[in-house]
């Protein structure tokens, strides 16, 4: 009965619900707009709610997060700009959907399908949080190598054409990712004694300007066209359609939480894996992944909503945080004289369940301001194109520009604007690229980790992998999804030089 009551304070306080509504409404808009992230907005909070009590300020930051989350999908359904890294997935399918003039049903997909991911994450959270935790334990340095190396593996179900193509990509976006000071040994890499490369290329600036830029530039190839009018008139999907992809959905909600509770990892990987998820389980899709697929929008806005709940999982059990938006919270938390961890649960029960009521409540906002405003949202597409293209523009050049107050982080954004460009005309797929970079780190960081635990000894690294059930079925999802993803005809050229050799 005392955790019901804890759990329904949000509820039963207006101050406080109003404070979730500012925060989810906020947030929506935060998160679509590029460069200015739900982790930005939270940390600056902190700085305007030390002051305030406890449930007020963690009521805020929680309504920032959950529409933040959210609001990423809709610049890059509209214009194929992801409000975040979390909404690159969405983009791939969304934006060709919008292109046909059906942006209002793929937000209100987005919208509906994000809301039952948040759903699922919350409920994880709720009765499972300790096994789900002690489960995130169990990951070694090793195993986060290997998922990171799984989830660049992931660039042949990103690459629409050449397999090829697309592991260039994800090796180019790796490489960019380790520009700047070596985190360990503080020695330069691929600076070439440029001090403005020593502290690295901000991955904003990269997704920006590849993106962004990049379609505003191969806009100008058709400024003379007229813009394409969307179709608004159902936003909220149909049962029928909820209930087709709602196997699915909570498929990906599945990995969007597991992968939402690794400390360290996040939406952006767990919506790329749910939608690598969605592209294997779906045999026969209306349209082709890529050119609009309704499995493309519901596999990664489910994942990265799921992962919301999942990465309060380690934050509350623990005191580990699960992404950098709960790595703040955490530092919240302590500034109001709390602990997060074990001991939170049994000294404090009522944190918990008052954080579980917000994010609930939360969810139900960002359903509502979801559906809402999406006429309004759908007429940016609709714009002429000498209108919509220097729109495009302001908004990267502001976008790359907020994340540092840089200059240079603009000069990094147009540069890989041309060259994303260039990539595009080419054939090259863009979202490996962003993928290398994210994922660059936490490659780097936990294979400079299990080497040194092992003592620099590759034998007792490889023994340490096969003796461990949980690195032995990863390392066997790295070999079979290269292999899955090599085209026959190679492994028939391996065959016949094999052939050769013997004769």
């Amino acid at each position: 009965m005392e955790t019901l009551m804890h759990f329904l304070t949000v509820f039963s306080d207006p101050q406080l619900l109003l404070l979730v509504g500012l925060g989810t409404f906020a947030g929506v808009y935060v998160g679509a707009i590029p460069g200015l992230s739900v982790t930005m907005a939270v940390s600056i909070l902190i700085s305007f709610t030390f002051s305030w009590d406890v449930y007020p300020a963690i009521s805020l930051m929680i309504g920032i997060y959950m529409g933040g989350v959210y609001g990423g999908s809709r610049t890059a359904i509209l214009l194929n700009i992801p409000g975040a890294p979390s909404a690159i997935a969405t983009a791939l399918d969304g934006y060709p959907m919008a292109k046909r003039g059906e942006a209002g049903t793929a937000i209100g997909v987005t919208t509906v399908m994000s809301f039952i991911g948040g759903f699922i994450g919350i409920g994880v959270l709720a009765l499972a949080a300790p096994f789900v935790s002690d489960f995130a334990l169990k990951f070694q340095p090793r195993d986060y190598m290997l998922l990171a190396i799984l989830g660049i593996l992931l660039v042949g179900s990103l690459s629409q054409g050449s397999l090829v193509k697309g592991i260039f990509a994800g090796a180019l976006g790796i490489a960019i990712g380790a520009v700047g000071r070596d985190p360990l040994t503080f020695a330069e890499r691929f600076t070439f004694d440029f001090r403005l490369m020593e502290g690295g290329i901000s991955f904003i600036a990269v997704m920006i300007g590849m993106f962004g830029v990049s379609e505003a530039l191969l806009q100008l190839h058709h400024v003379d066209k007229d813009a394409v009018r969307q179709k608004i008139t159902r936003i909220v999907p149909s049962l029928a359609t909820v209930k087709k992809h709602l196997p699915l959905s909570v498929q990906t909600s599945t990995i969007g939480v597991t992968i939402g509770a690794l400390p360290g990892t996040g939406g952006d990987i767990a919506a790329l894996m749910a939608y690598d998820h969605a592209k294997r389980v779906t045999k026969n899709p209306d349209r082709e992944f890529g050119d609009g697929a309704m499995e493309g929008l519901v596999a990664p806005e489910t994942a990265n909503n799921a992962a919301v709940g999942g990465a309060f999982i380690p934050m509350m059990t623990l005191g580990i945080p699960g992404d950098a938006v709960t790595a703040i919270m955490i530092g919240a938390l302590f500034i109001h004289g709390l602990n997060p961890g074990p001991m939170l649960m049994i000294d404090q029960p009522d944190m918990f369940w008052f954080i579980v009521g917000c994010l609930v409540m939360a969810n139900c906002f960002m359903l509502l301001f979801g559906l809402t405003g999406i006429k309004l949202f759908t007429k940016i597409v609709e714009m002429p194109r000498s209108v919509l293209i220097p729109l495009i523009m302001l908004l990267s050049i502001v976008g790359a520009f907020a994340v540092n107050n840089s200059i240079t982080d603009v000069y990094w954004m147009l540069g890989f604007g041309v060259f994303g460009y260039f990539m595009r005309h080419y054939g090259y797929p863009l979202g490996p690229v962003i993928l290398g970079v994210i994922l660059s780190r936490l490659l780097d960081d936990n294979w400079r980790r299990a080497i040194i635990s092992e003592r620099e000894d590759l034998g007792n690294f490889f023994a340490g992998v096969f003796g461990s059930p949980l690195s032995t079925v990863l390392l066997i999802a790295v070999v079979l999804i290269f292999v899955s993803q090599t085209p026959v005809w190679a492994w028939g050229k391996s065959r016949i030089f094999a052939k050769k050799e013997n004769t």
